[in-house]
């Protein structure tokens, strides 16, 4: 029997076998998490003009350059500019135009006053500026004006494609005036569970039979990397009922297929036969706990992942090497799994296996600190329930003792 084949390479064997998927212009404001497929260039100057930073009085800051509580300087108001209208007024000297944060920069203003150091602090609708205003401070030359082109030039290169687009994106896209947006497409997955024993969420319990939690677990899993899940529910475990389903998935030209369970090799584990006579099989062992019986190949040249059945295993496996391909599909092509350290509050034993056990990492007196949440079976789903993180034991390792550094990652 060959040997087994370590997490790494068994990722990076998958991955190069991974093309980020085209791309789709949709709206700005359905771009969240999504990933930009091409450079953003700005099309104008932002801020498109110069406006005042705060609500005030423009004035011209020669003026009032001996501006004090004792000894203010009275300019007379010859306008009144709300945000959105534009005063073709120039300011002269001895002149202010109460101006409110926004608005255009009347012709001649070098300073803005704020309302707090003028002798009328009101900012309420419906009240009328005053014919004349009293400055009780001086005011830097440009004082709280922000000019045209402050924040970006035109033609300056803003967003480089394979940014991951956050609210900050969408609000700077929607400020750019952009509608729409160039991102990759979402990966399509198929994901069906195999299993005479499984049965549907909400119908009755049978003796001897279980509820399928896979399906609805994978699914999530696939919504929160990025993609978009197709459930083709459970197939019982039947050459020809596997068949059937992997042929519905390859009907929906779906990009990537996950199954969990019937990998195997029990006897009543198809879905490696029908996979291998349609299409090829990579690899079906890694070097790994939980999660050994993990298939990789493609069906009919859509890549195939084959879960194992345990739900842990299944989840595990969907982590360590199907998200990363969700990320590269997605064109993802920098961000990785963020890997952080912790120290162990207690002895941790292995099988020699790359594990990942389930465990509590903490903050404590400023350090991170990590325990295992229980019994570490791979079909023990309450202990990953109950974990916030998964402490990663190298290969070849077979202890670690409390207060050695191990590796996490968040889940």
């Amino acid at each position: 029997m060959l040997p087994l084949m370590n997490v790494d390479e068994a990722r990076n064997r998958i991955l190069l076998r991974i093309s980020p998927l085209g791309m789709v212009r949709i709206p700005v404001a359905e771009a969240n998490g999504r990933v930009l497929a091409e450079d953003i260039f700005s099309q104008a100057d932002l801020p498109a003009f110069s406006n005042s930073g705060v609500d005030g009085f423009a004035v011209l800051n020669d003026d009032v350059e001996g501006a004090s509580q004792t000894v203010p300087v009275n300019l007379l108001v010859v306008a009144d500019i709300p945000a959105g209208q534009y005063s073709l007024l120039t300011l002269q000297h001895g002149q202010a135009a109460r101006i409110m944060t926004g608005a255009p920069i009347p012709p001649g203003t070098s300073a803005v006053v704020p309302v707090e150091d003028t002798d009328f602090n009101y900012r309420e609708v419906n009240i009328s500026s005053p014919e004349s205003v009293s400055i009780f401070s001086p005011m830097h030359h440009n004082a709280n004006i922000r000019f045209a082109g402050e924040d970006v030039k035109i033609g300056e290169r803003l967003l480089q494609a394979g940014k991951i687009i956050n609210p900050q994106e969408i609000g700077f896209l929607s400020m750019l005036g952009l509608s729409e947006v160039a991102v990759y497409s979402k990966p399509r997955l198929a994901i069906f569970s195999t299993g005479d024993e499984l049965l549907k969420v909400g119908e009755k319990l049978k003796p001897g039979m279980i509820f399928d939690s896979n399906g609805f677990m994978l699914q999530a899993q696939v919504e929160r990397g990025g993609g978009i899940p197709i459930q083709l529910g459970i197939v019982p475990d039947q050459y020809e009922s596997v068949k059937a389903c992997l042929e519905e998935a390859s009907e929906q030209k779906v990009d990537i297929i996950v199954s969990s369970a019937g990998v195997s090799v029990g006897a009543f584990d198809f879905v490696r036969r029908v996979v291998e006579e349609n299409g090829e099989l990579d690899f079906w062992r890694v070097n790994m706990r939980p999660g050994k019986p993990f298939t990789f190949g493609s069906y009919k040249g859509i890549p195939f992942f084959g879960l194992p059945g345990n739900p842990v295993s299944a989840y595990v496996g969907f982590e360590i090497f199907v998200r990363p391909v969700l990320r590269k599909m997605g064109g993802n092509l920098t961000q990785e799994r963020i890997v952080e350290q912790a120290i162990l509050e207690g002895d941790i034993s292995s099988d020699g296996r790359e594990s990942y056990l389930r465990a509590v990492v903490e903050i404590r007196n400023g350090r991170k600190t990590a325990r295992l949440t229980g019994h570490q079976g791979s079909g023990n789903l309450k202990s990953l329930v109950d974990a916030n993180a998964l402490l990663i034991i190298p290969s070849g390792v077979k202890s670690v003792a409390a207060g050695e550094r191990v590796d996490f990652f968040w889940i």
